[in-house]
Formats: structure tokens, sequence, C-alpha cells
């Protein structure tokens, strides 16, 4: 029986295409995000294209109690994910004390507290049945300090271990957890996050629906850490570890600078 997977962040960018990439499987997609209009025109193009059910759930998982409304919204409808994909979260550009506070608390709150409490309640079902499959989306940000994206690349660094620690005590009880270490992909997020101009942004990213399909392959295959560039895995895995803290610093922050 085709499995049912739950995408946050599901309105546009890689979300979009995670929730492409289930349905083409044959199975049930149950889309989440703030935008509720984007999400009922992907659910009736992957209604048509697929002739699967496909389930709206609008919500702003960044706010007080959104995540648990959602996982109660989810079980009311009778609806079993079998796959949750963590996608939803955002990023801010510029020197931390120069934004304000409630950006950062808030990215916090979207970034990790949302996708905790995700993780904690479905990943609690899936052991409780016995399998499951979960993919957090974080990123190569996750692996080293962000100055001037100070919050975000703490965050990511957040989901990079979160997720790993969660593998490891849930795959004896039949669920994985993947992470999805990213580069920069082109999507919308440098222009919500304020980095256009940046010397990362001007580099160029990824495909978003090829880097989709390589978090969602490793998810499938019970990889633990999938990063979408083999230039960036051996630079994070075997190059930056051996930098000098300060040159990371400095290289870091060089790409995150307009």
């Amino acid at each position: 029986m085709p499995a049912t997977a739950l995408v946050t962040g599901a309105s546009s960018g890689l979300g979009k295409e995670f929730a492409r990439i289930h349905a083409a499987t044959g199975g049930t997609v149950i889309l989440t995000a703030r935008r509720e209009a984007e999400l009922h025109e992907l659910k009736s193009e992957l209604e048509g294209r697929h002739g699967i059910d496909a389930h709206v759930f609008p919500a702003d998982l960044g706010q007080e109690g959104a995540a648990q409304a959602l996982y109660s919204d989810v079980r009311a409808a009778g609806l079993t994910p079998d796959i949750l994909i963590n996608n939803a979260g955002f990023g801010g550009q510029g020197k931390f004390i120069e934004r304000d506070l409630p950006r950062h608390l808030a990215m916090i709150d979207l970034n990790i507290k949302a996708l905790m409490v995700l993780t904690h309640l479905f990943g609690r079902d899936m052991a409780g049945r016995g399998s499951g499959r979960i993919l957090n989306v974080g990123s190569t940000a996750g692996f080293m300090p962000g100055p001037q994206q100070a919050t975000y690349f703490a965050t990511k660094a957040f989901v990079n271990s979160f997720s790993q620690a969660i593998d490891q005590e849930l795959r004896p009880r039949g669920v994985t957890c993947t992470v999805l270490a990213p580069g920069y992909v082109e999507t919308g997020f440098a222009e919500a996050a304020d980095m256009e101009g940046t010397a990362m942004v001007k580099a160029g990213g990824a495909d978003a629906a090829s880097v989709a399909k390589m978090g969602y392959d490793a998810m499938m295959e019970g990889r633990l850490v999938k990063i979408n560039s083999p230039f960036l895995s051996l630079a994070l895995n075997w190059i930056i570890p051996l930098l000098p803290r300060r040159l990371v610093l400095q290289l870091a922050e060089r790409t995150q600078s307009k």
C-alpha cells in the first residue's frame, strides 16, 4: 500500500518538490504551510496528475501550539503519516544585534521547536507501529558558525545533530531519521531571508527538484545524512574541520555578506 507523507512548508520550494515526488509514487500527501491558496493549487495539481488524495492543513507552525494543533487535526481526520518531512524554515541576513530580536526567536520557533514537536508526536506514533521514515531538512550551514546569519546557522546545527541522535534511538524500533543538508538551493529562500546580493546567492545554487529527489531517495534508503554536492561533502567533512576556526568564520561571513 502506498505510504502517506506529511510535508511541512509545502507551498513552495523544496516542500512543493517533496510533495510532487511522493505523489508520483501513488502515495497520499498531507500538505501544510501558511499560504492556503498555494496549497490548494498544489492539491489540484497532484490529484489531477497522479490520481492521489491530497489533504490541506493551513498552519503557521512557528506560532505557539500550532504544531501540536496540526498533529491533532491530522489524526482527527483519520490520517496516519508513514513519512514526515520537516521542511518548513526560514533564515535572515544581517548582524545579530542589528536585527529585531523577535525575528530571531521566530526562527527558533519554526526551525527548531516546530520540527521537534512534530518529530516527537509523529515519531512516537511511528515507533508504536514499528515503521516510519522522517526527513528533516537541515543545511550545510549546520556544519559551521555563520556570521551574518548567526541564528539560522545555529538552528541548522541543531537540526543536523538532533536528527542523527533521533535516528540512533528510533532505528531499532523500525523508524529512520534522515537529515538532508544541502548547500544553497534556488528557491524563494534568499528573497525571504534578504540574502539577494550576498556572495553565496550571486554564485548560484542547486535546482530544488534535484535536491528534493536526493533527499527523498536518501530517506527511503534509510541514509543518515545527505549532502547534495560531493564537493561540499568533501569540504565539510575533511577540509573545514582542519582549518583554523577564525579562518572558517571569515570564510563563512564572506559568503553571507552583501
